[in-house]
């Protein structure tokens, strides 16, 4: 079983920068194969935000491409999403999701808000 436990959310004017954060706990962990930030709004899909694989690869939302970046600690348990130039429409409960070899988890969330 892991536990993925997020931080970093809140309040913040347009143009402002947040940074989240996503531990994967464990009593056992041996790898994570790849950690990624999800986003929801009401009455919406959620959808892909940022991913980061174990060696590192990353793929990213359309929507946020230039504006945010997500990475791995050397241990590969944390993954941080850096996010700048916000915007209102960035608005959403942001969800930390991974895959390991006991399957996959997804976090409770951290509510973002984008709003002057």
């Amino acid at each position: 079983q892991v536990q993925l436990v997020e931080s970093g959310g809140g309040l913040v004017q347009p143009g402002g920068s947040l940074r989240l954060s996503c531990t994967a706990v464990s009593e056992s962990i041996t790898m994570i194969y790849f950690m990624a930030w999800y986003r929801q709004t009401p009455g919406k899909q959620r959808e892909l935000v940022a991913s980061i694989g174990n060696g590192g690869s990353t793929n990213y939302g359309d929507s946020v491409k230039g504006r945010f970046t997500i990475s791995m600690d050397n241990a590969k348990t944390t993954a941080n999403l850096q996010m700048n130039s916000l915007k209102p429409e960035d608005t959403a409960v942001y969800h930390c999701h991974c895959a390991s070899p006991w399957g996959a988890f997804w976090g409770q969330g951290t509510q973002v808000t984008v709003s002057s």
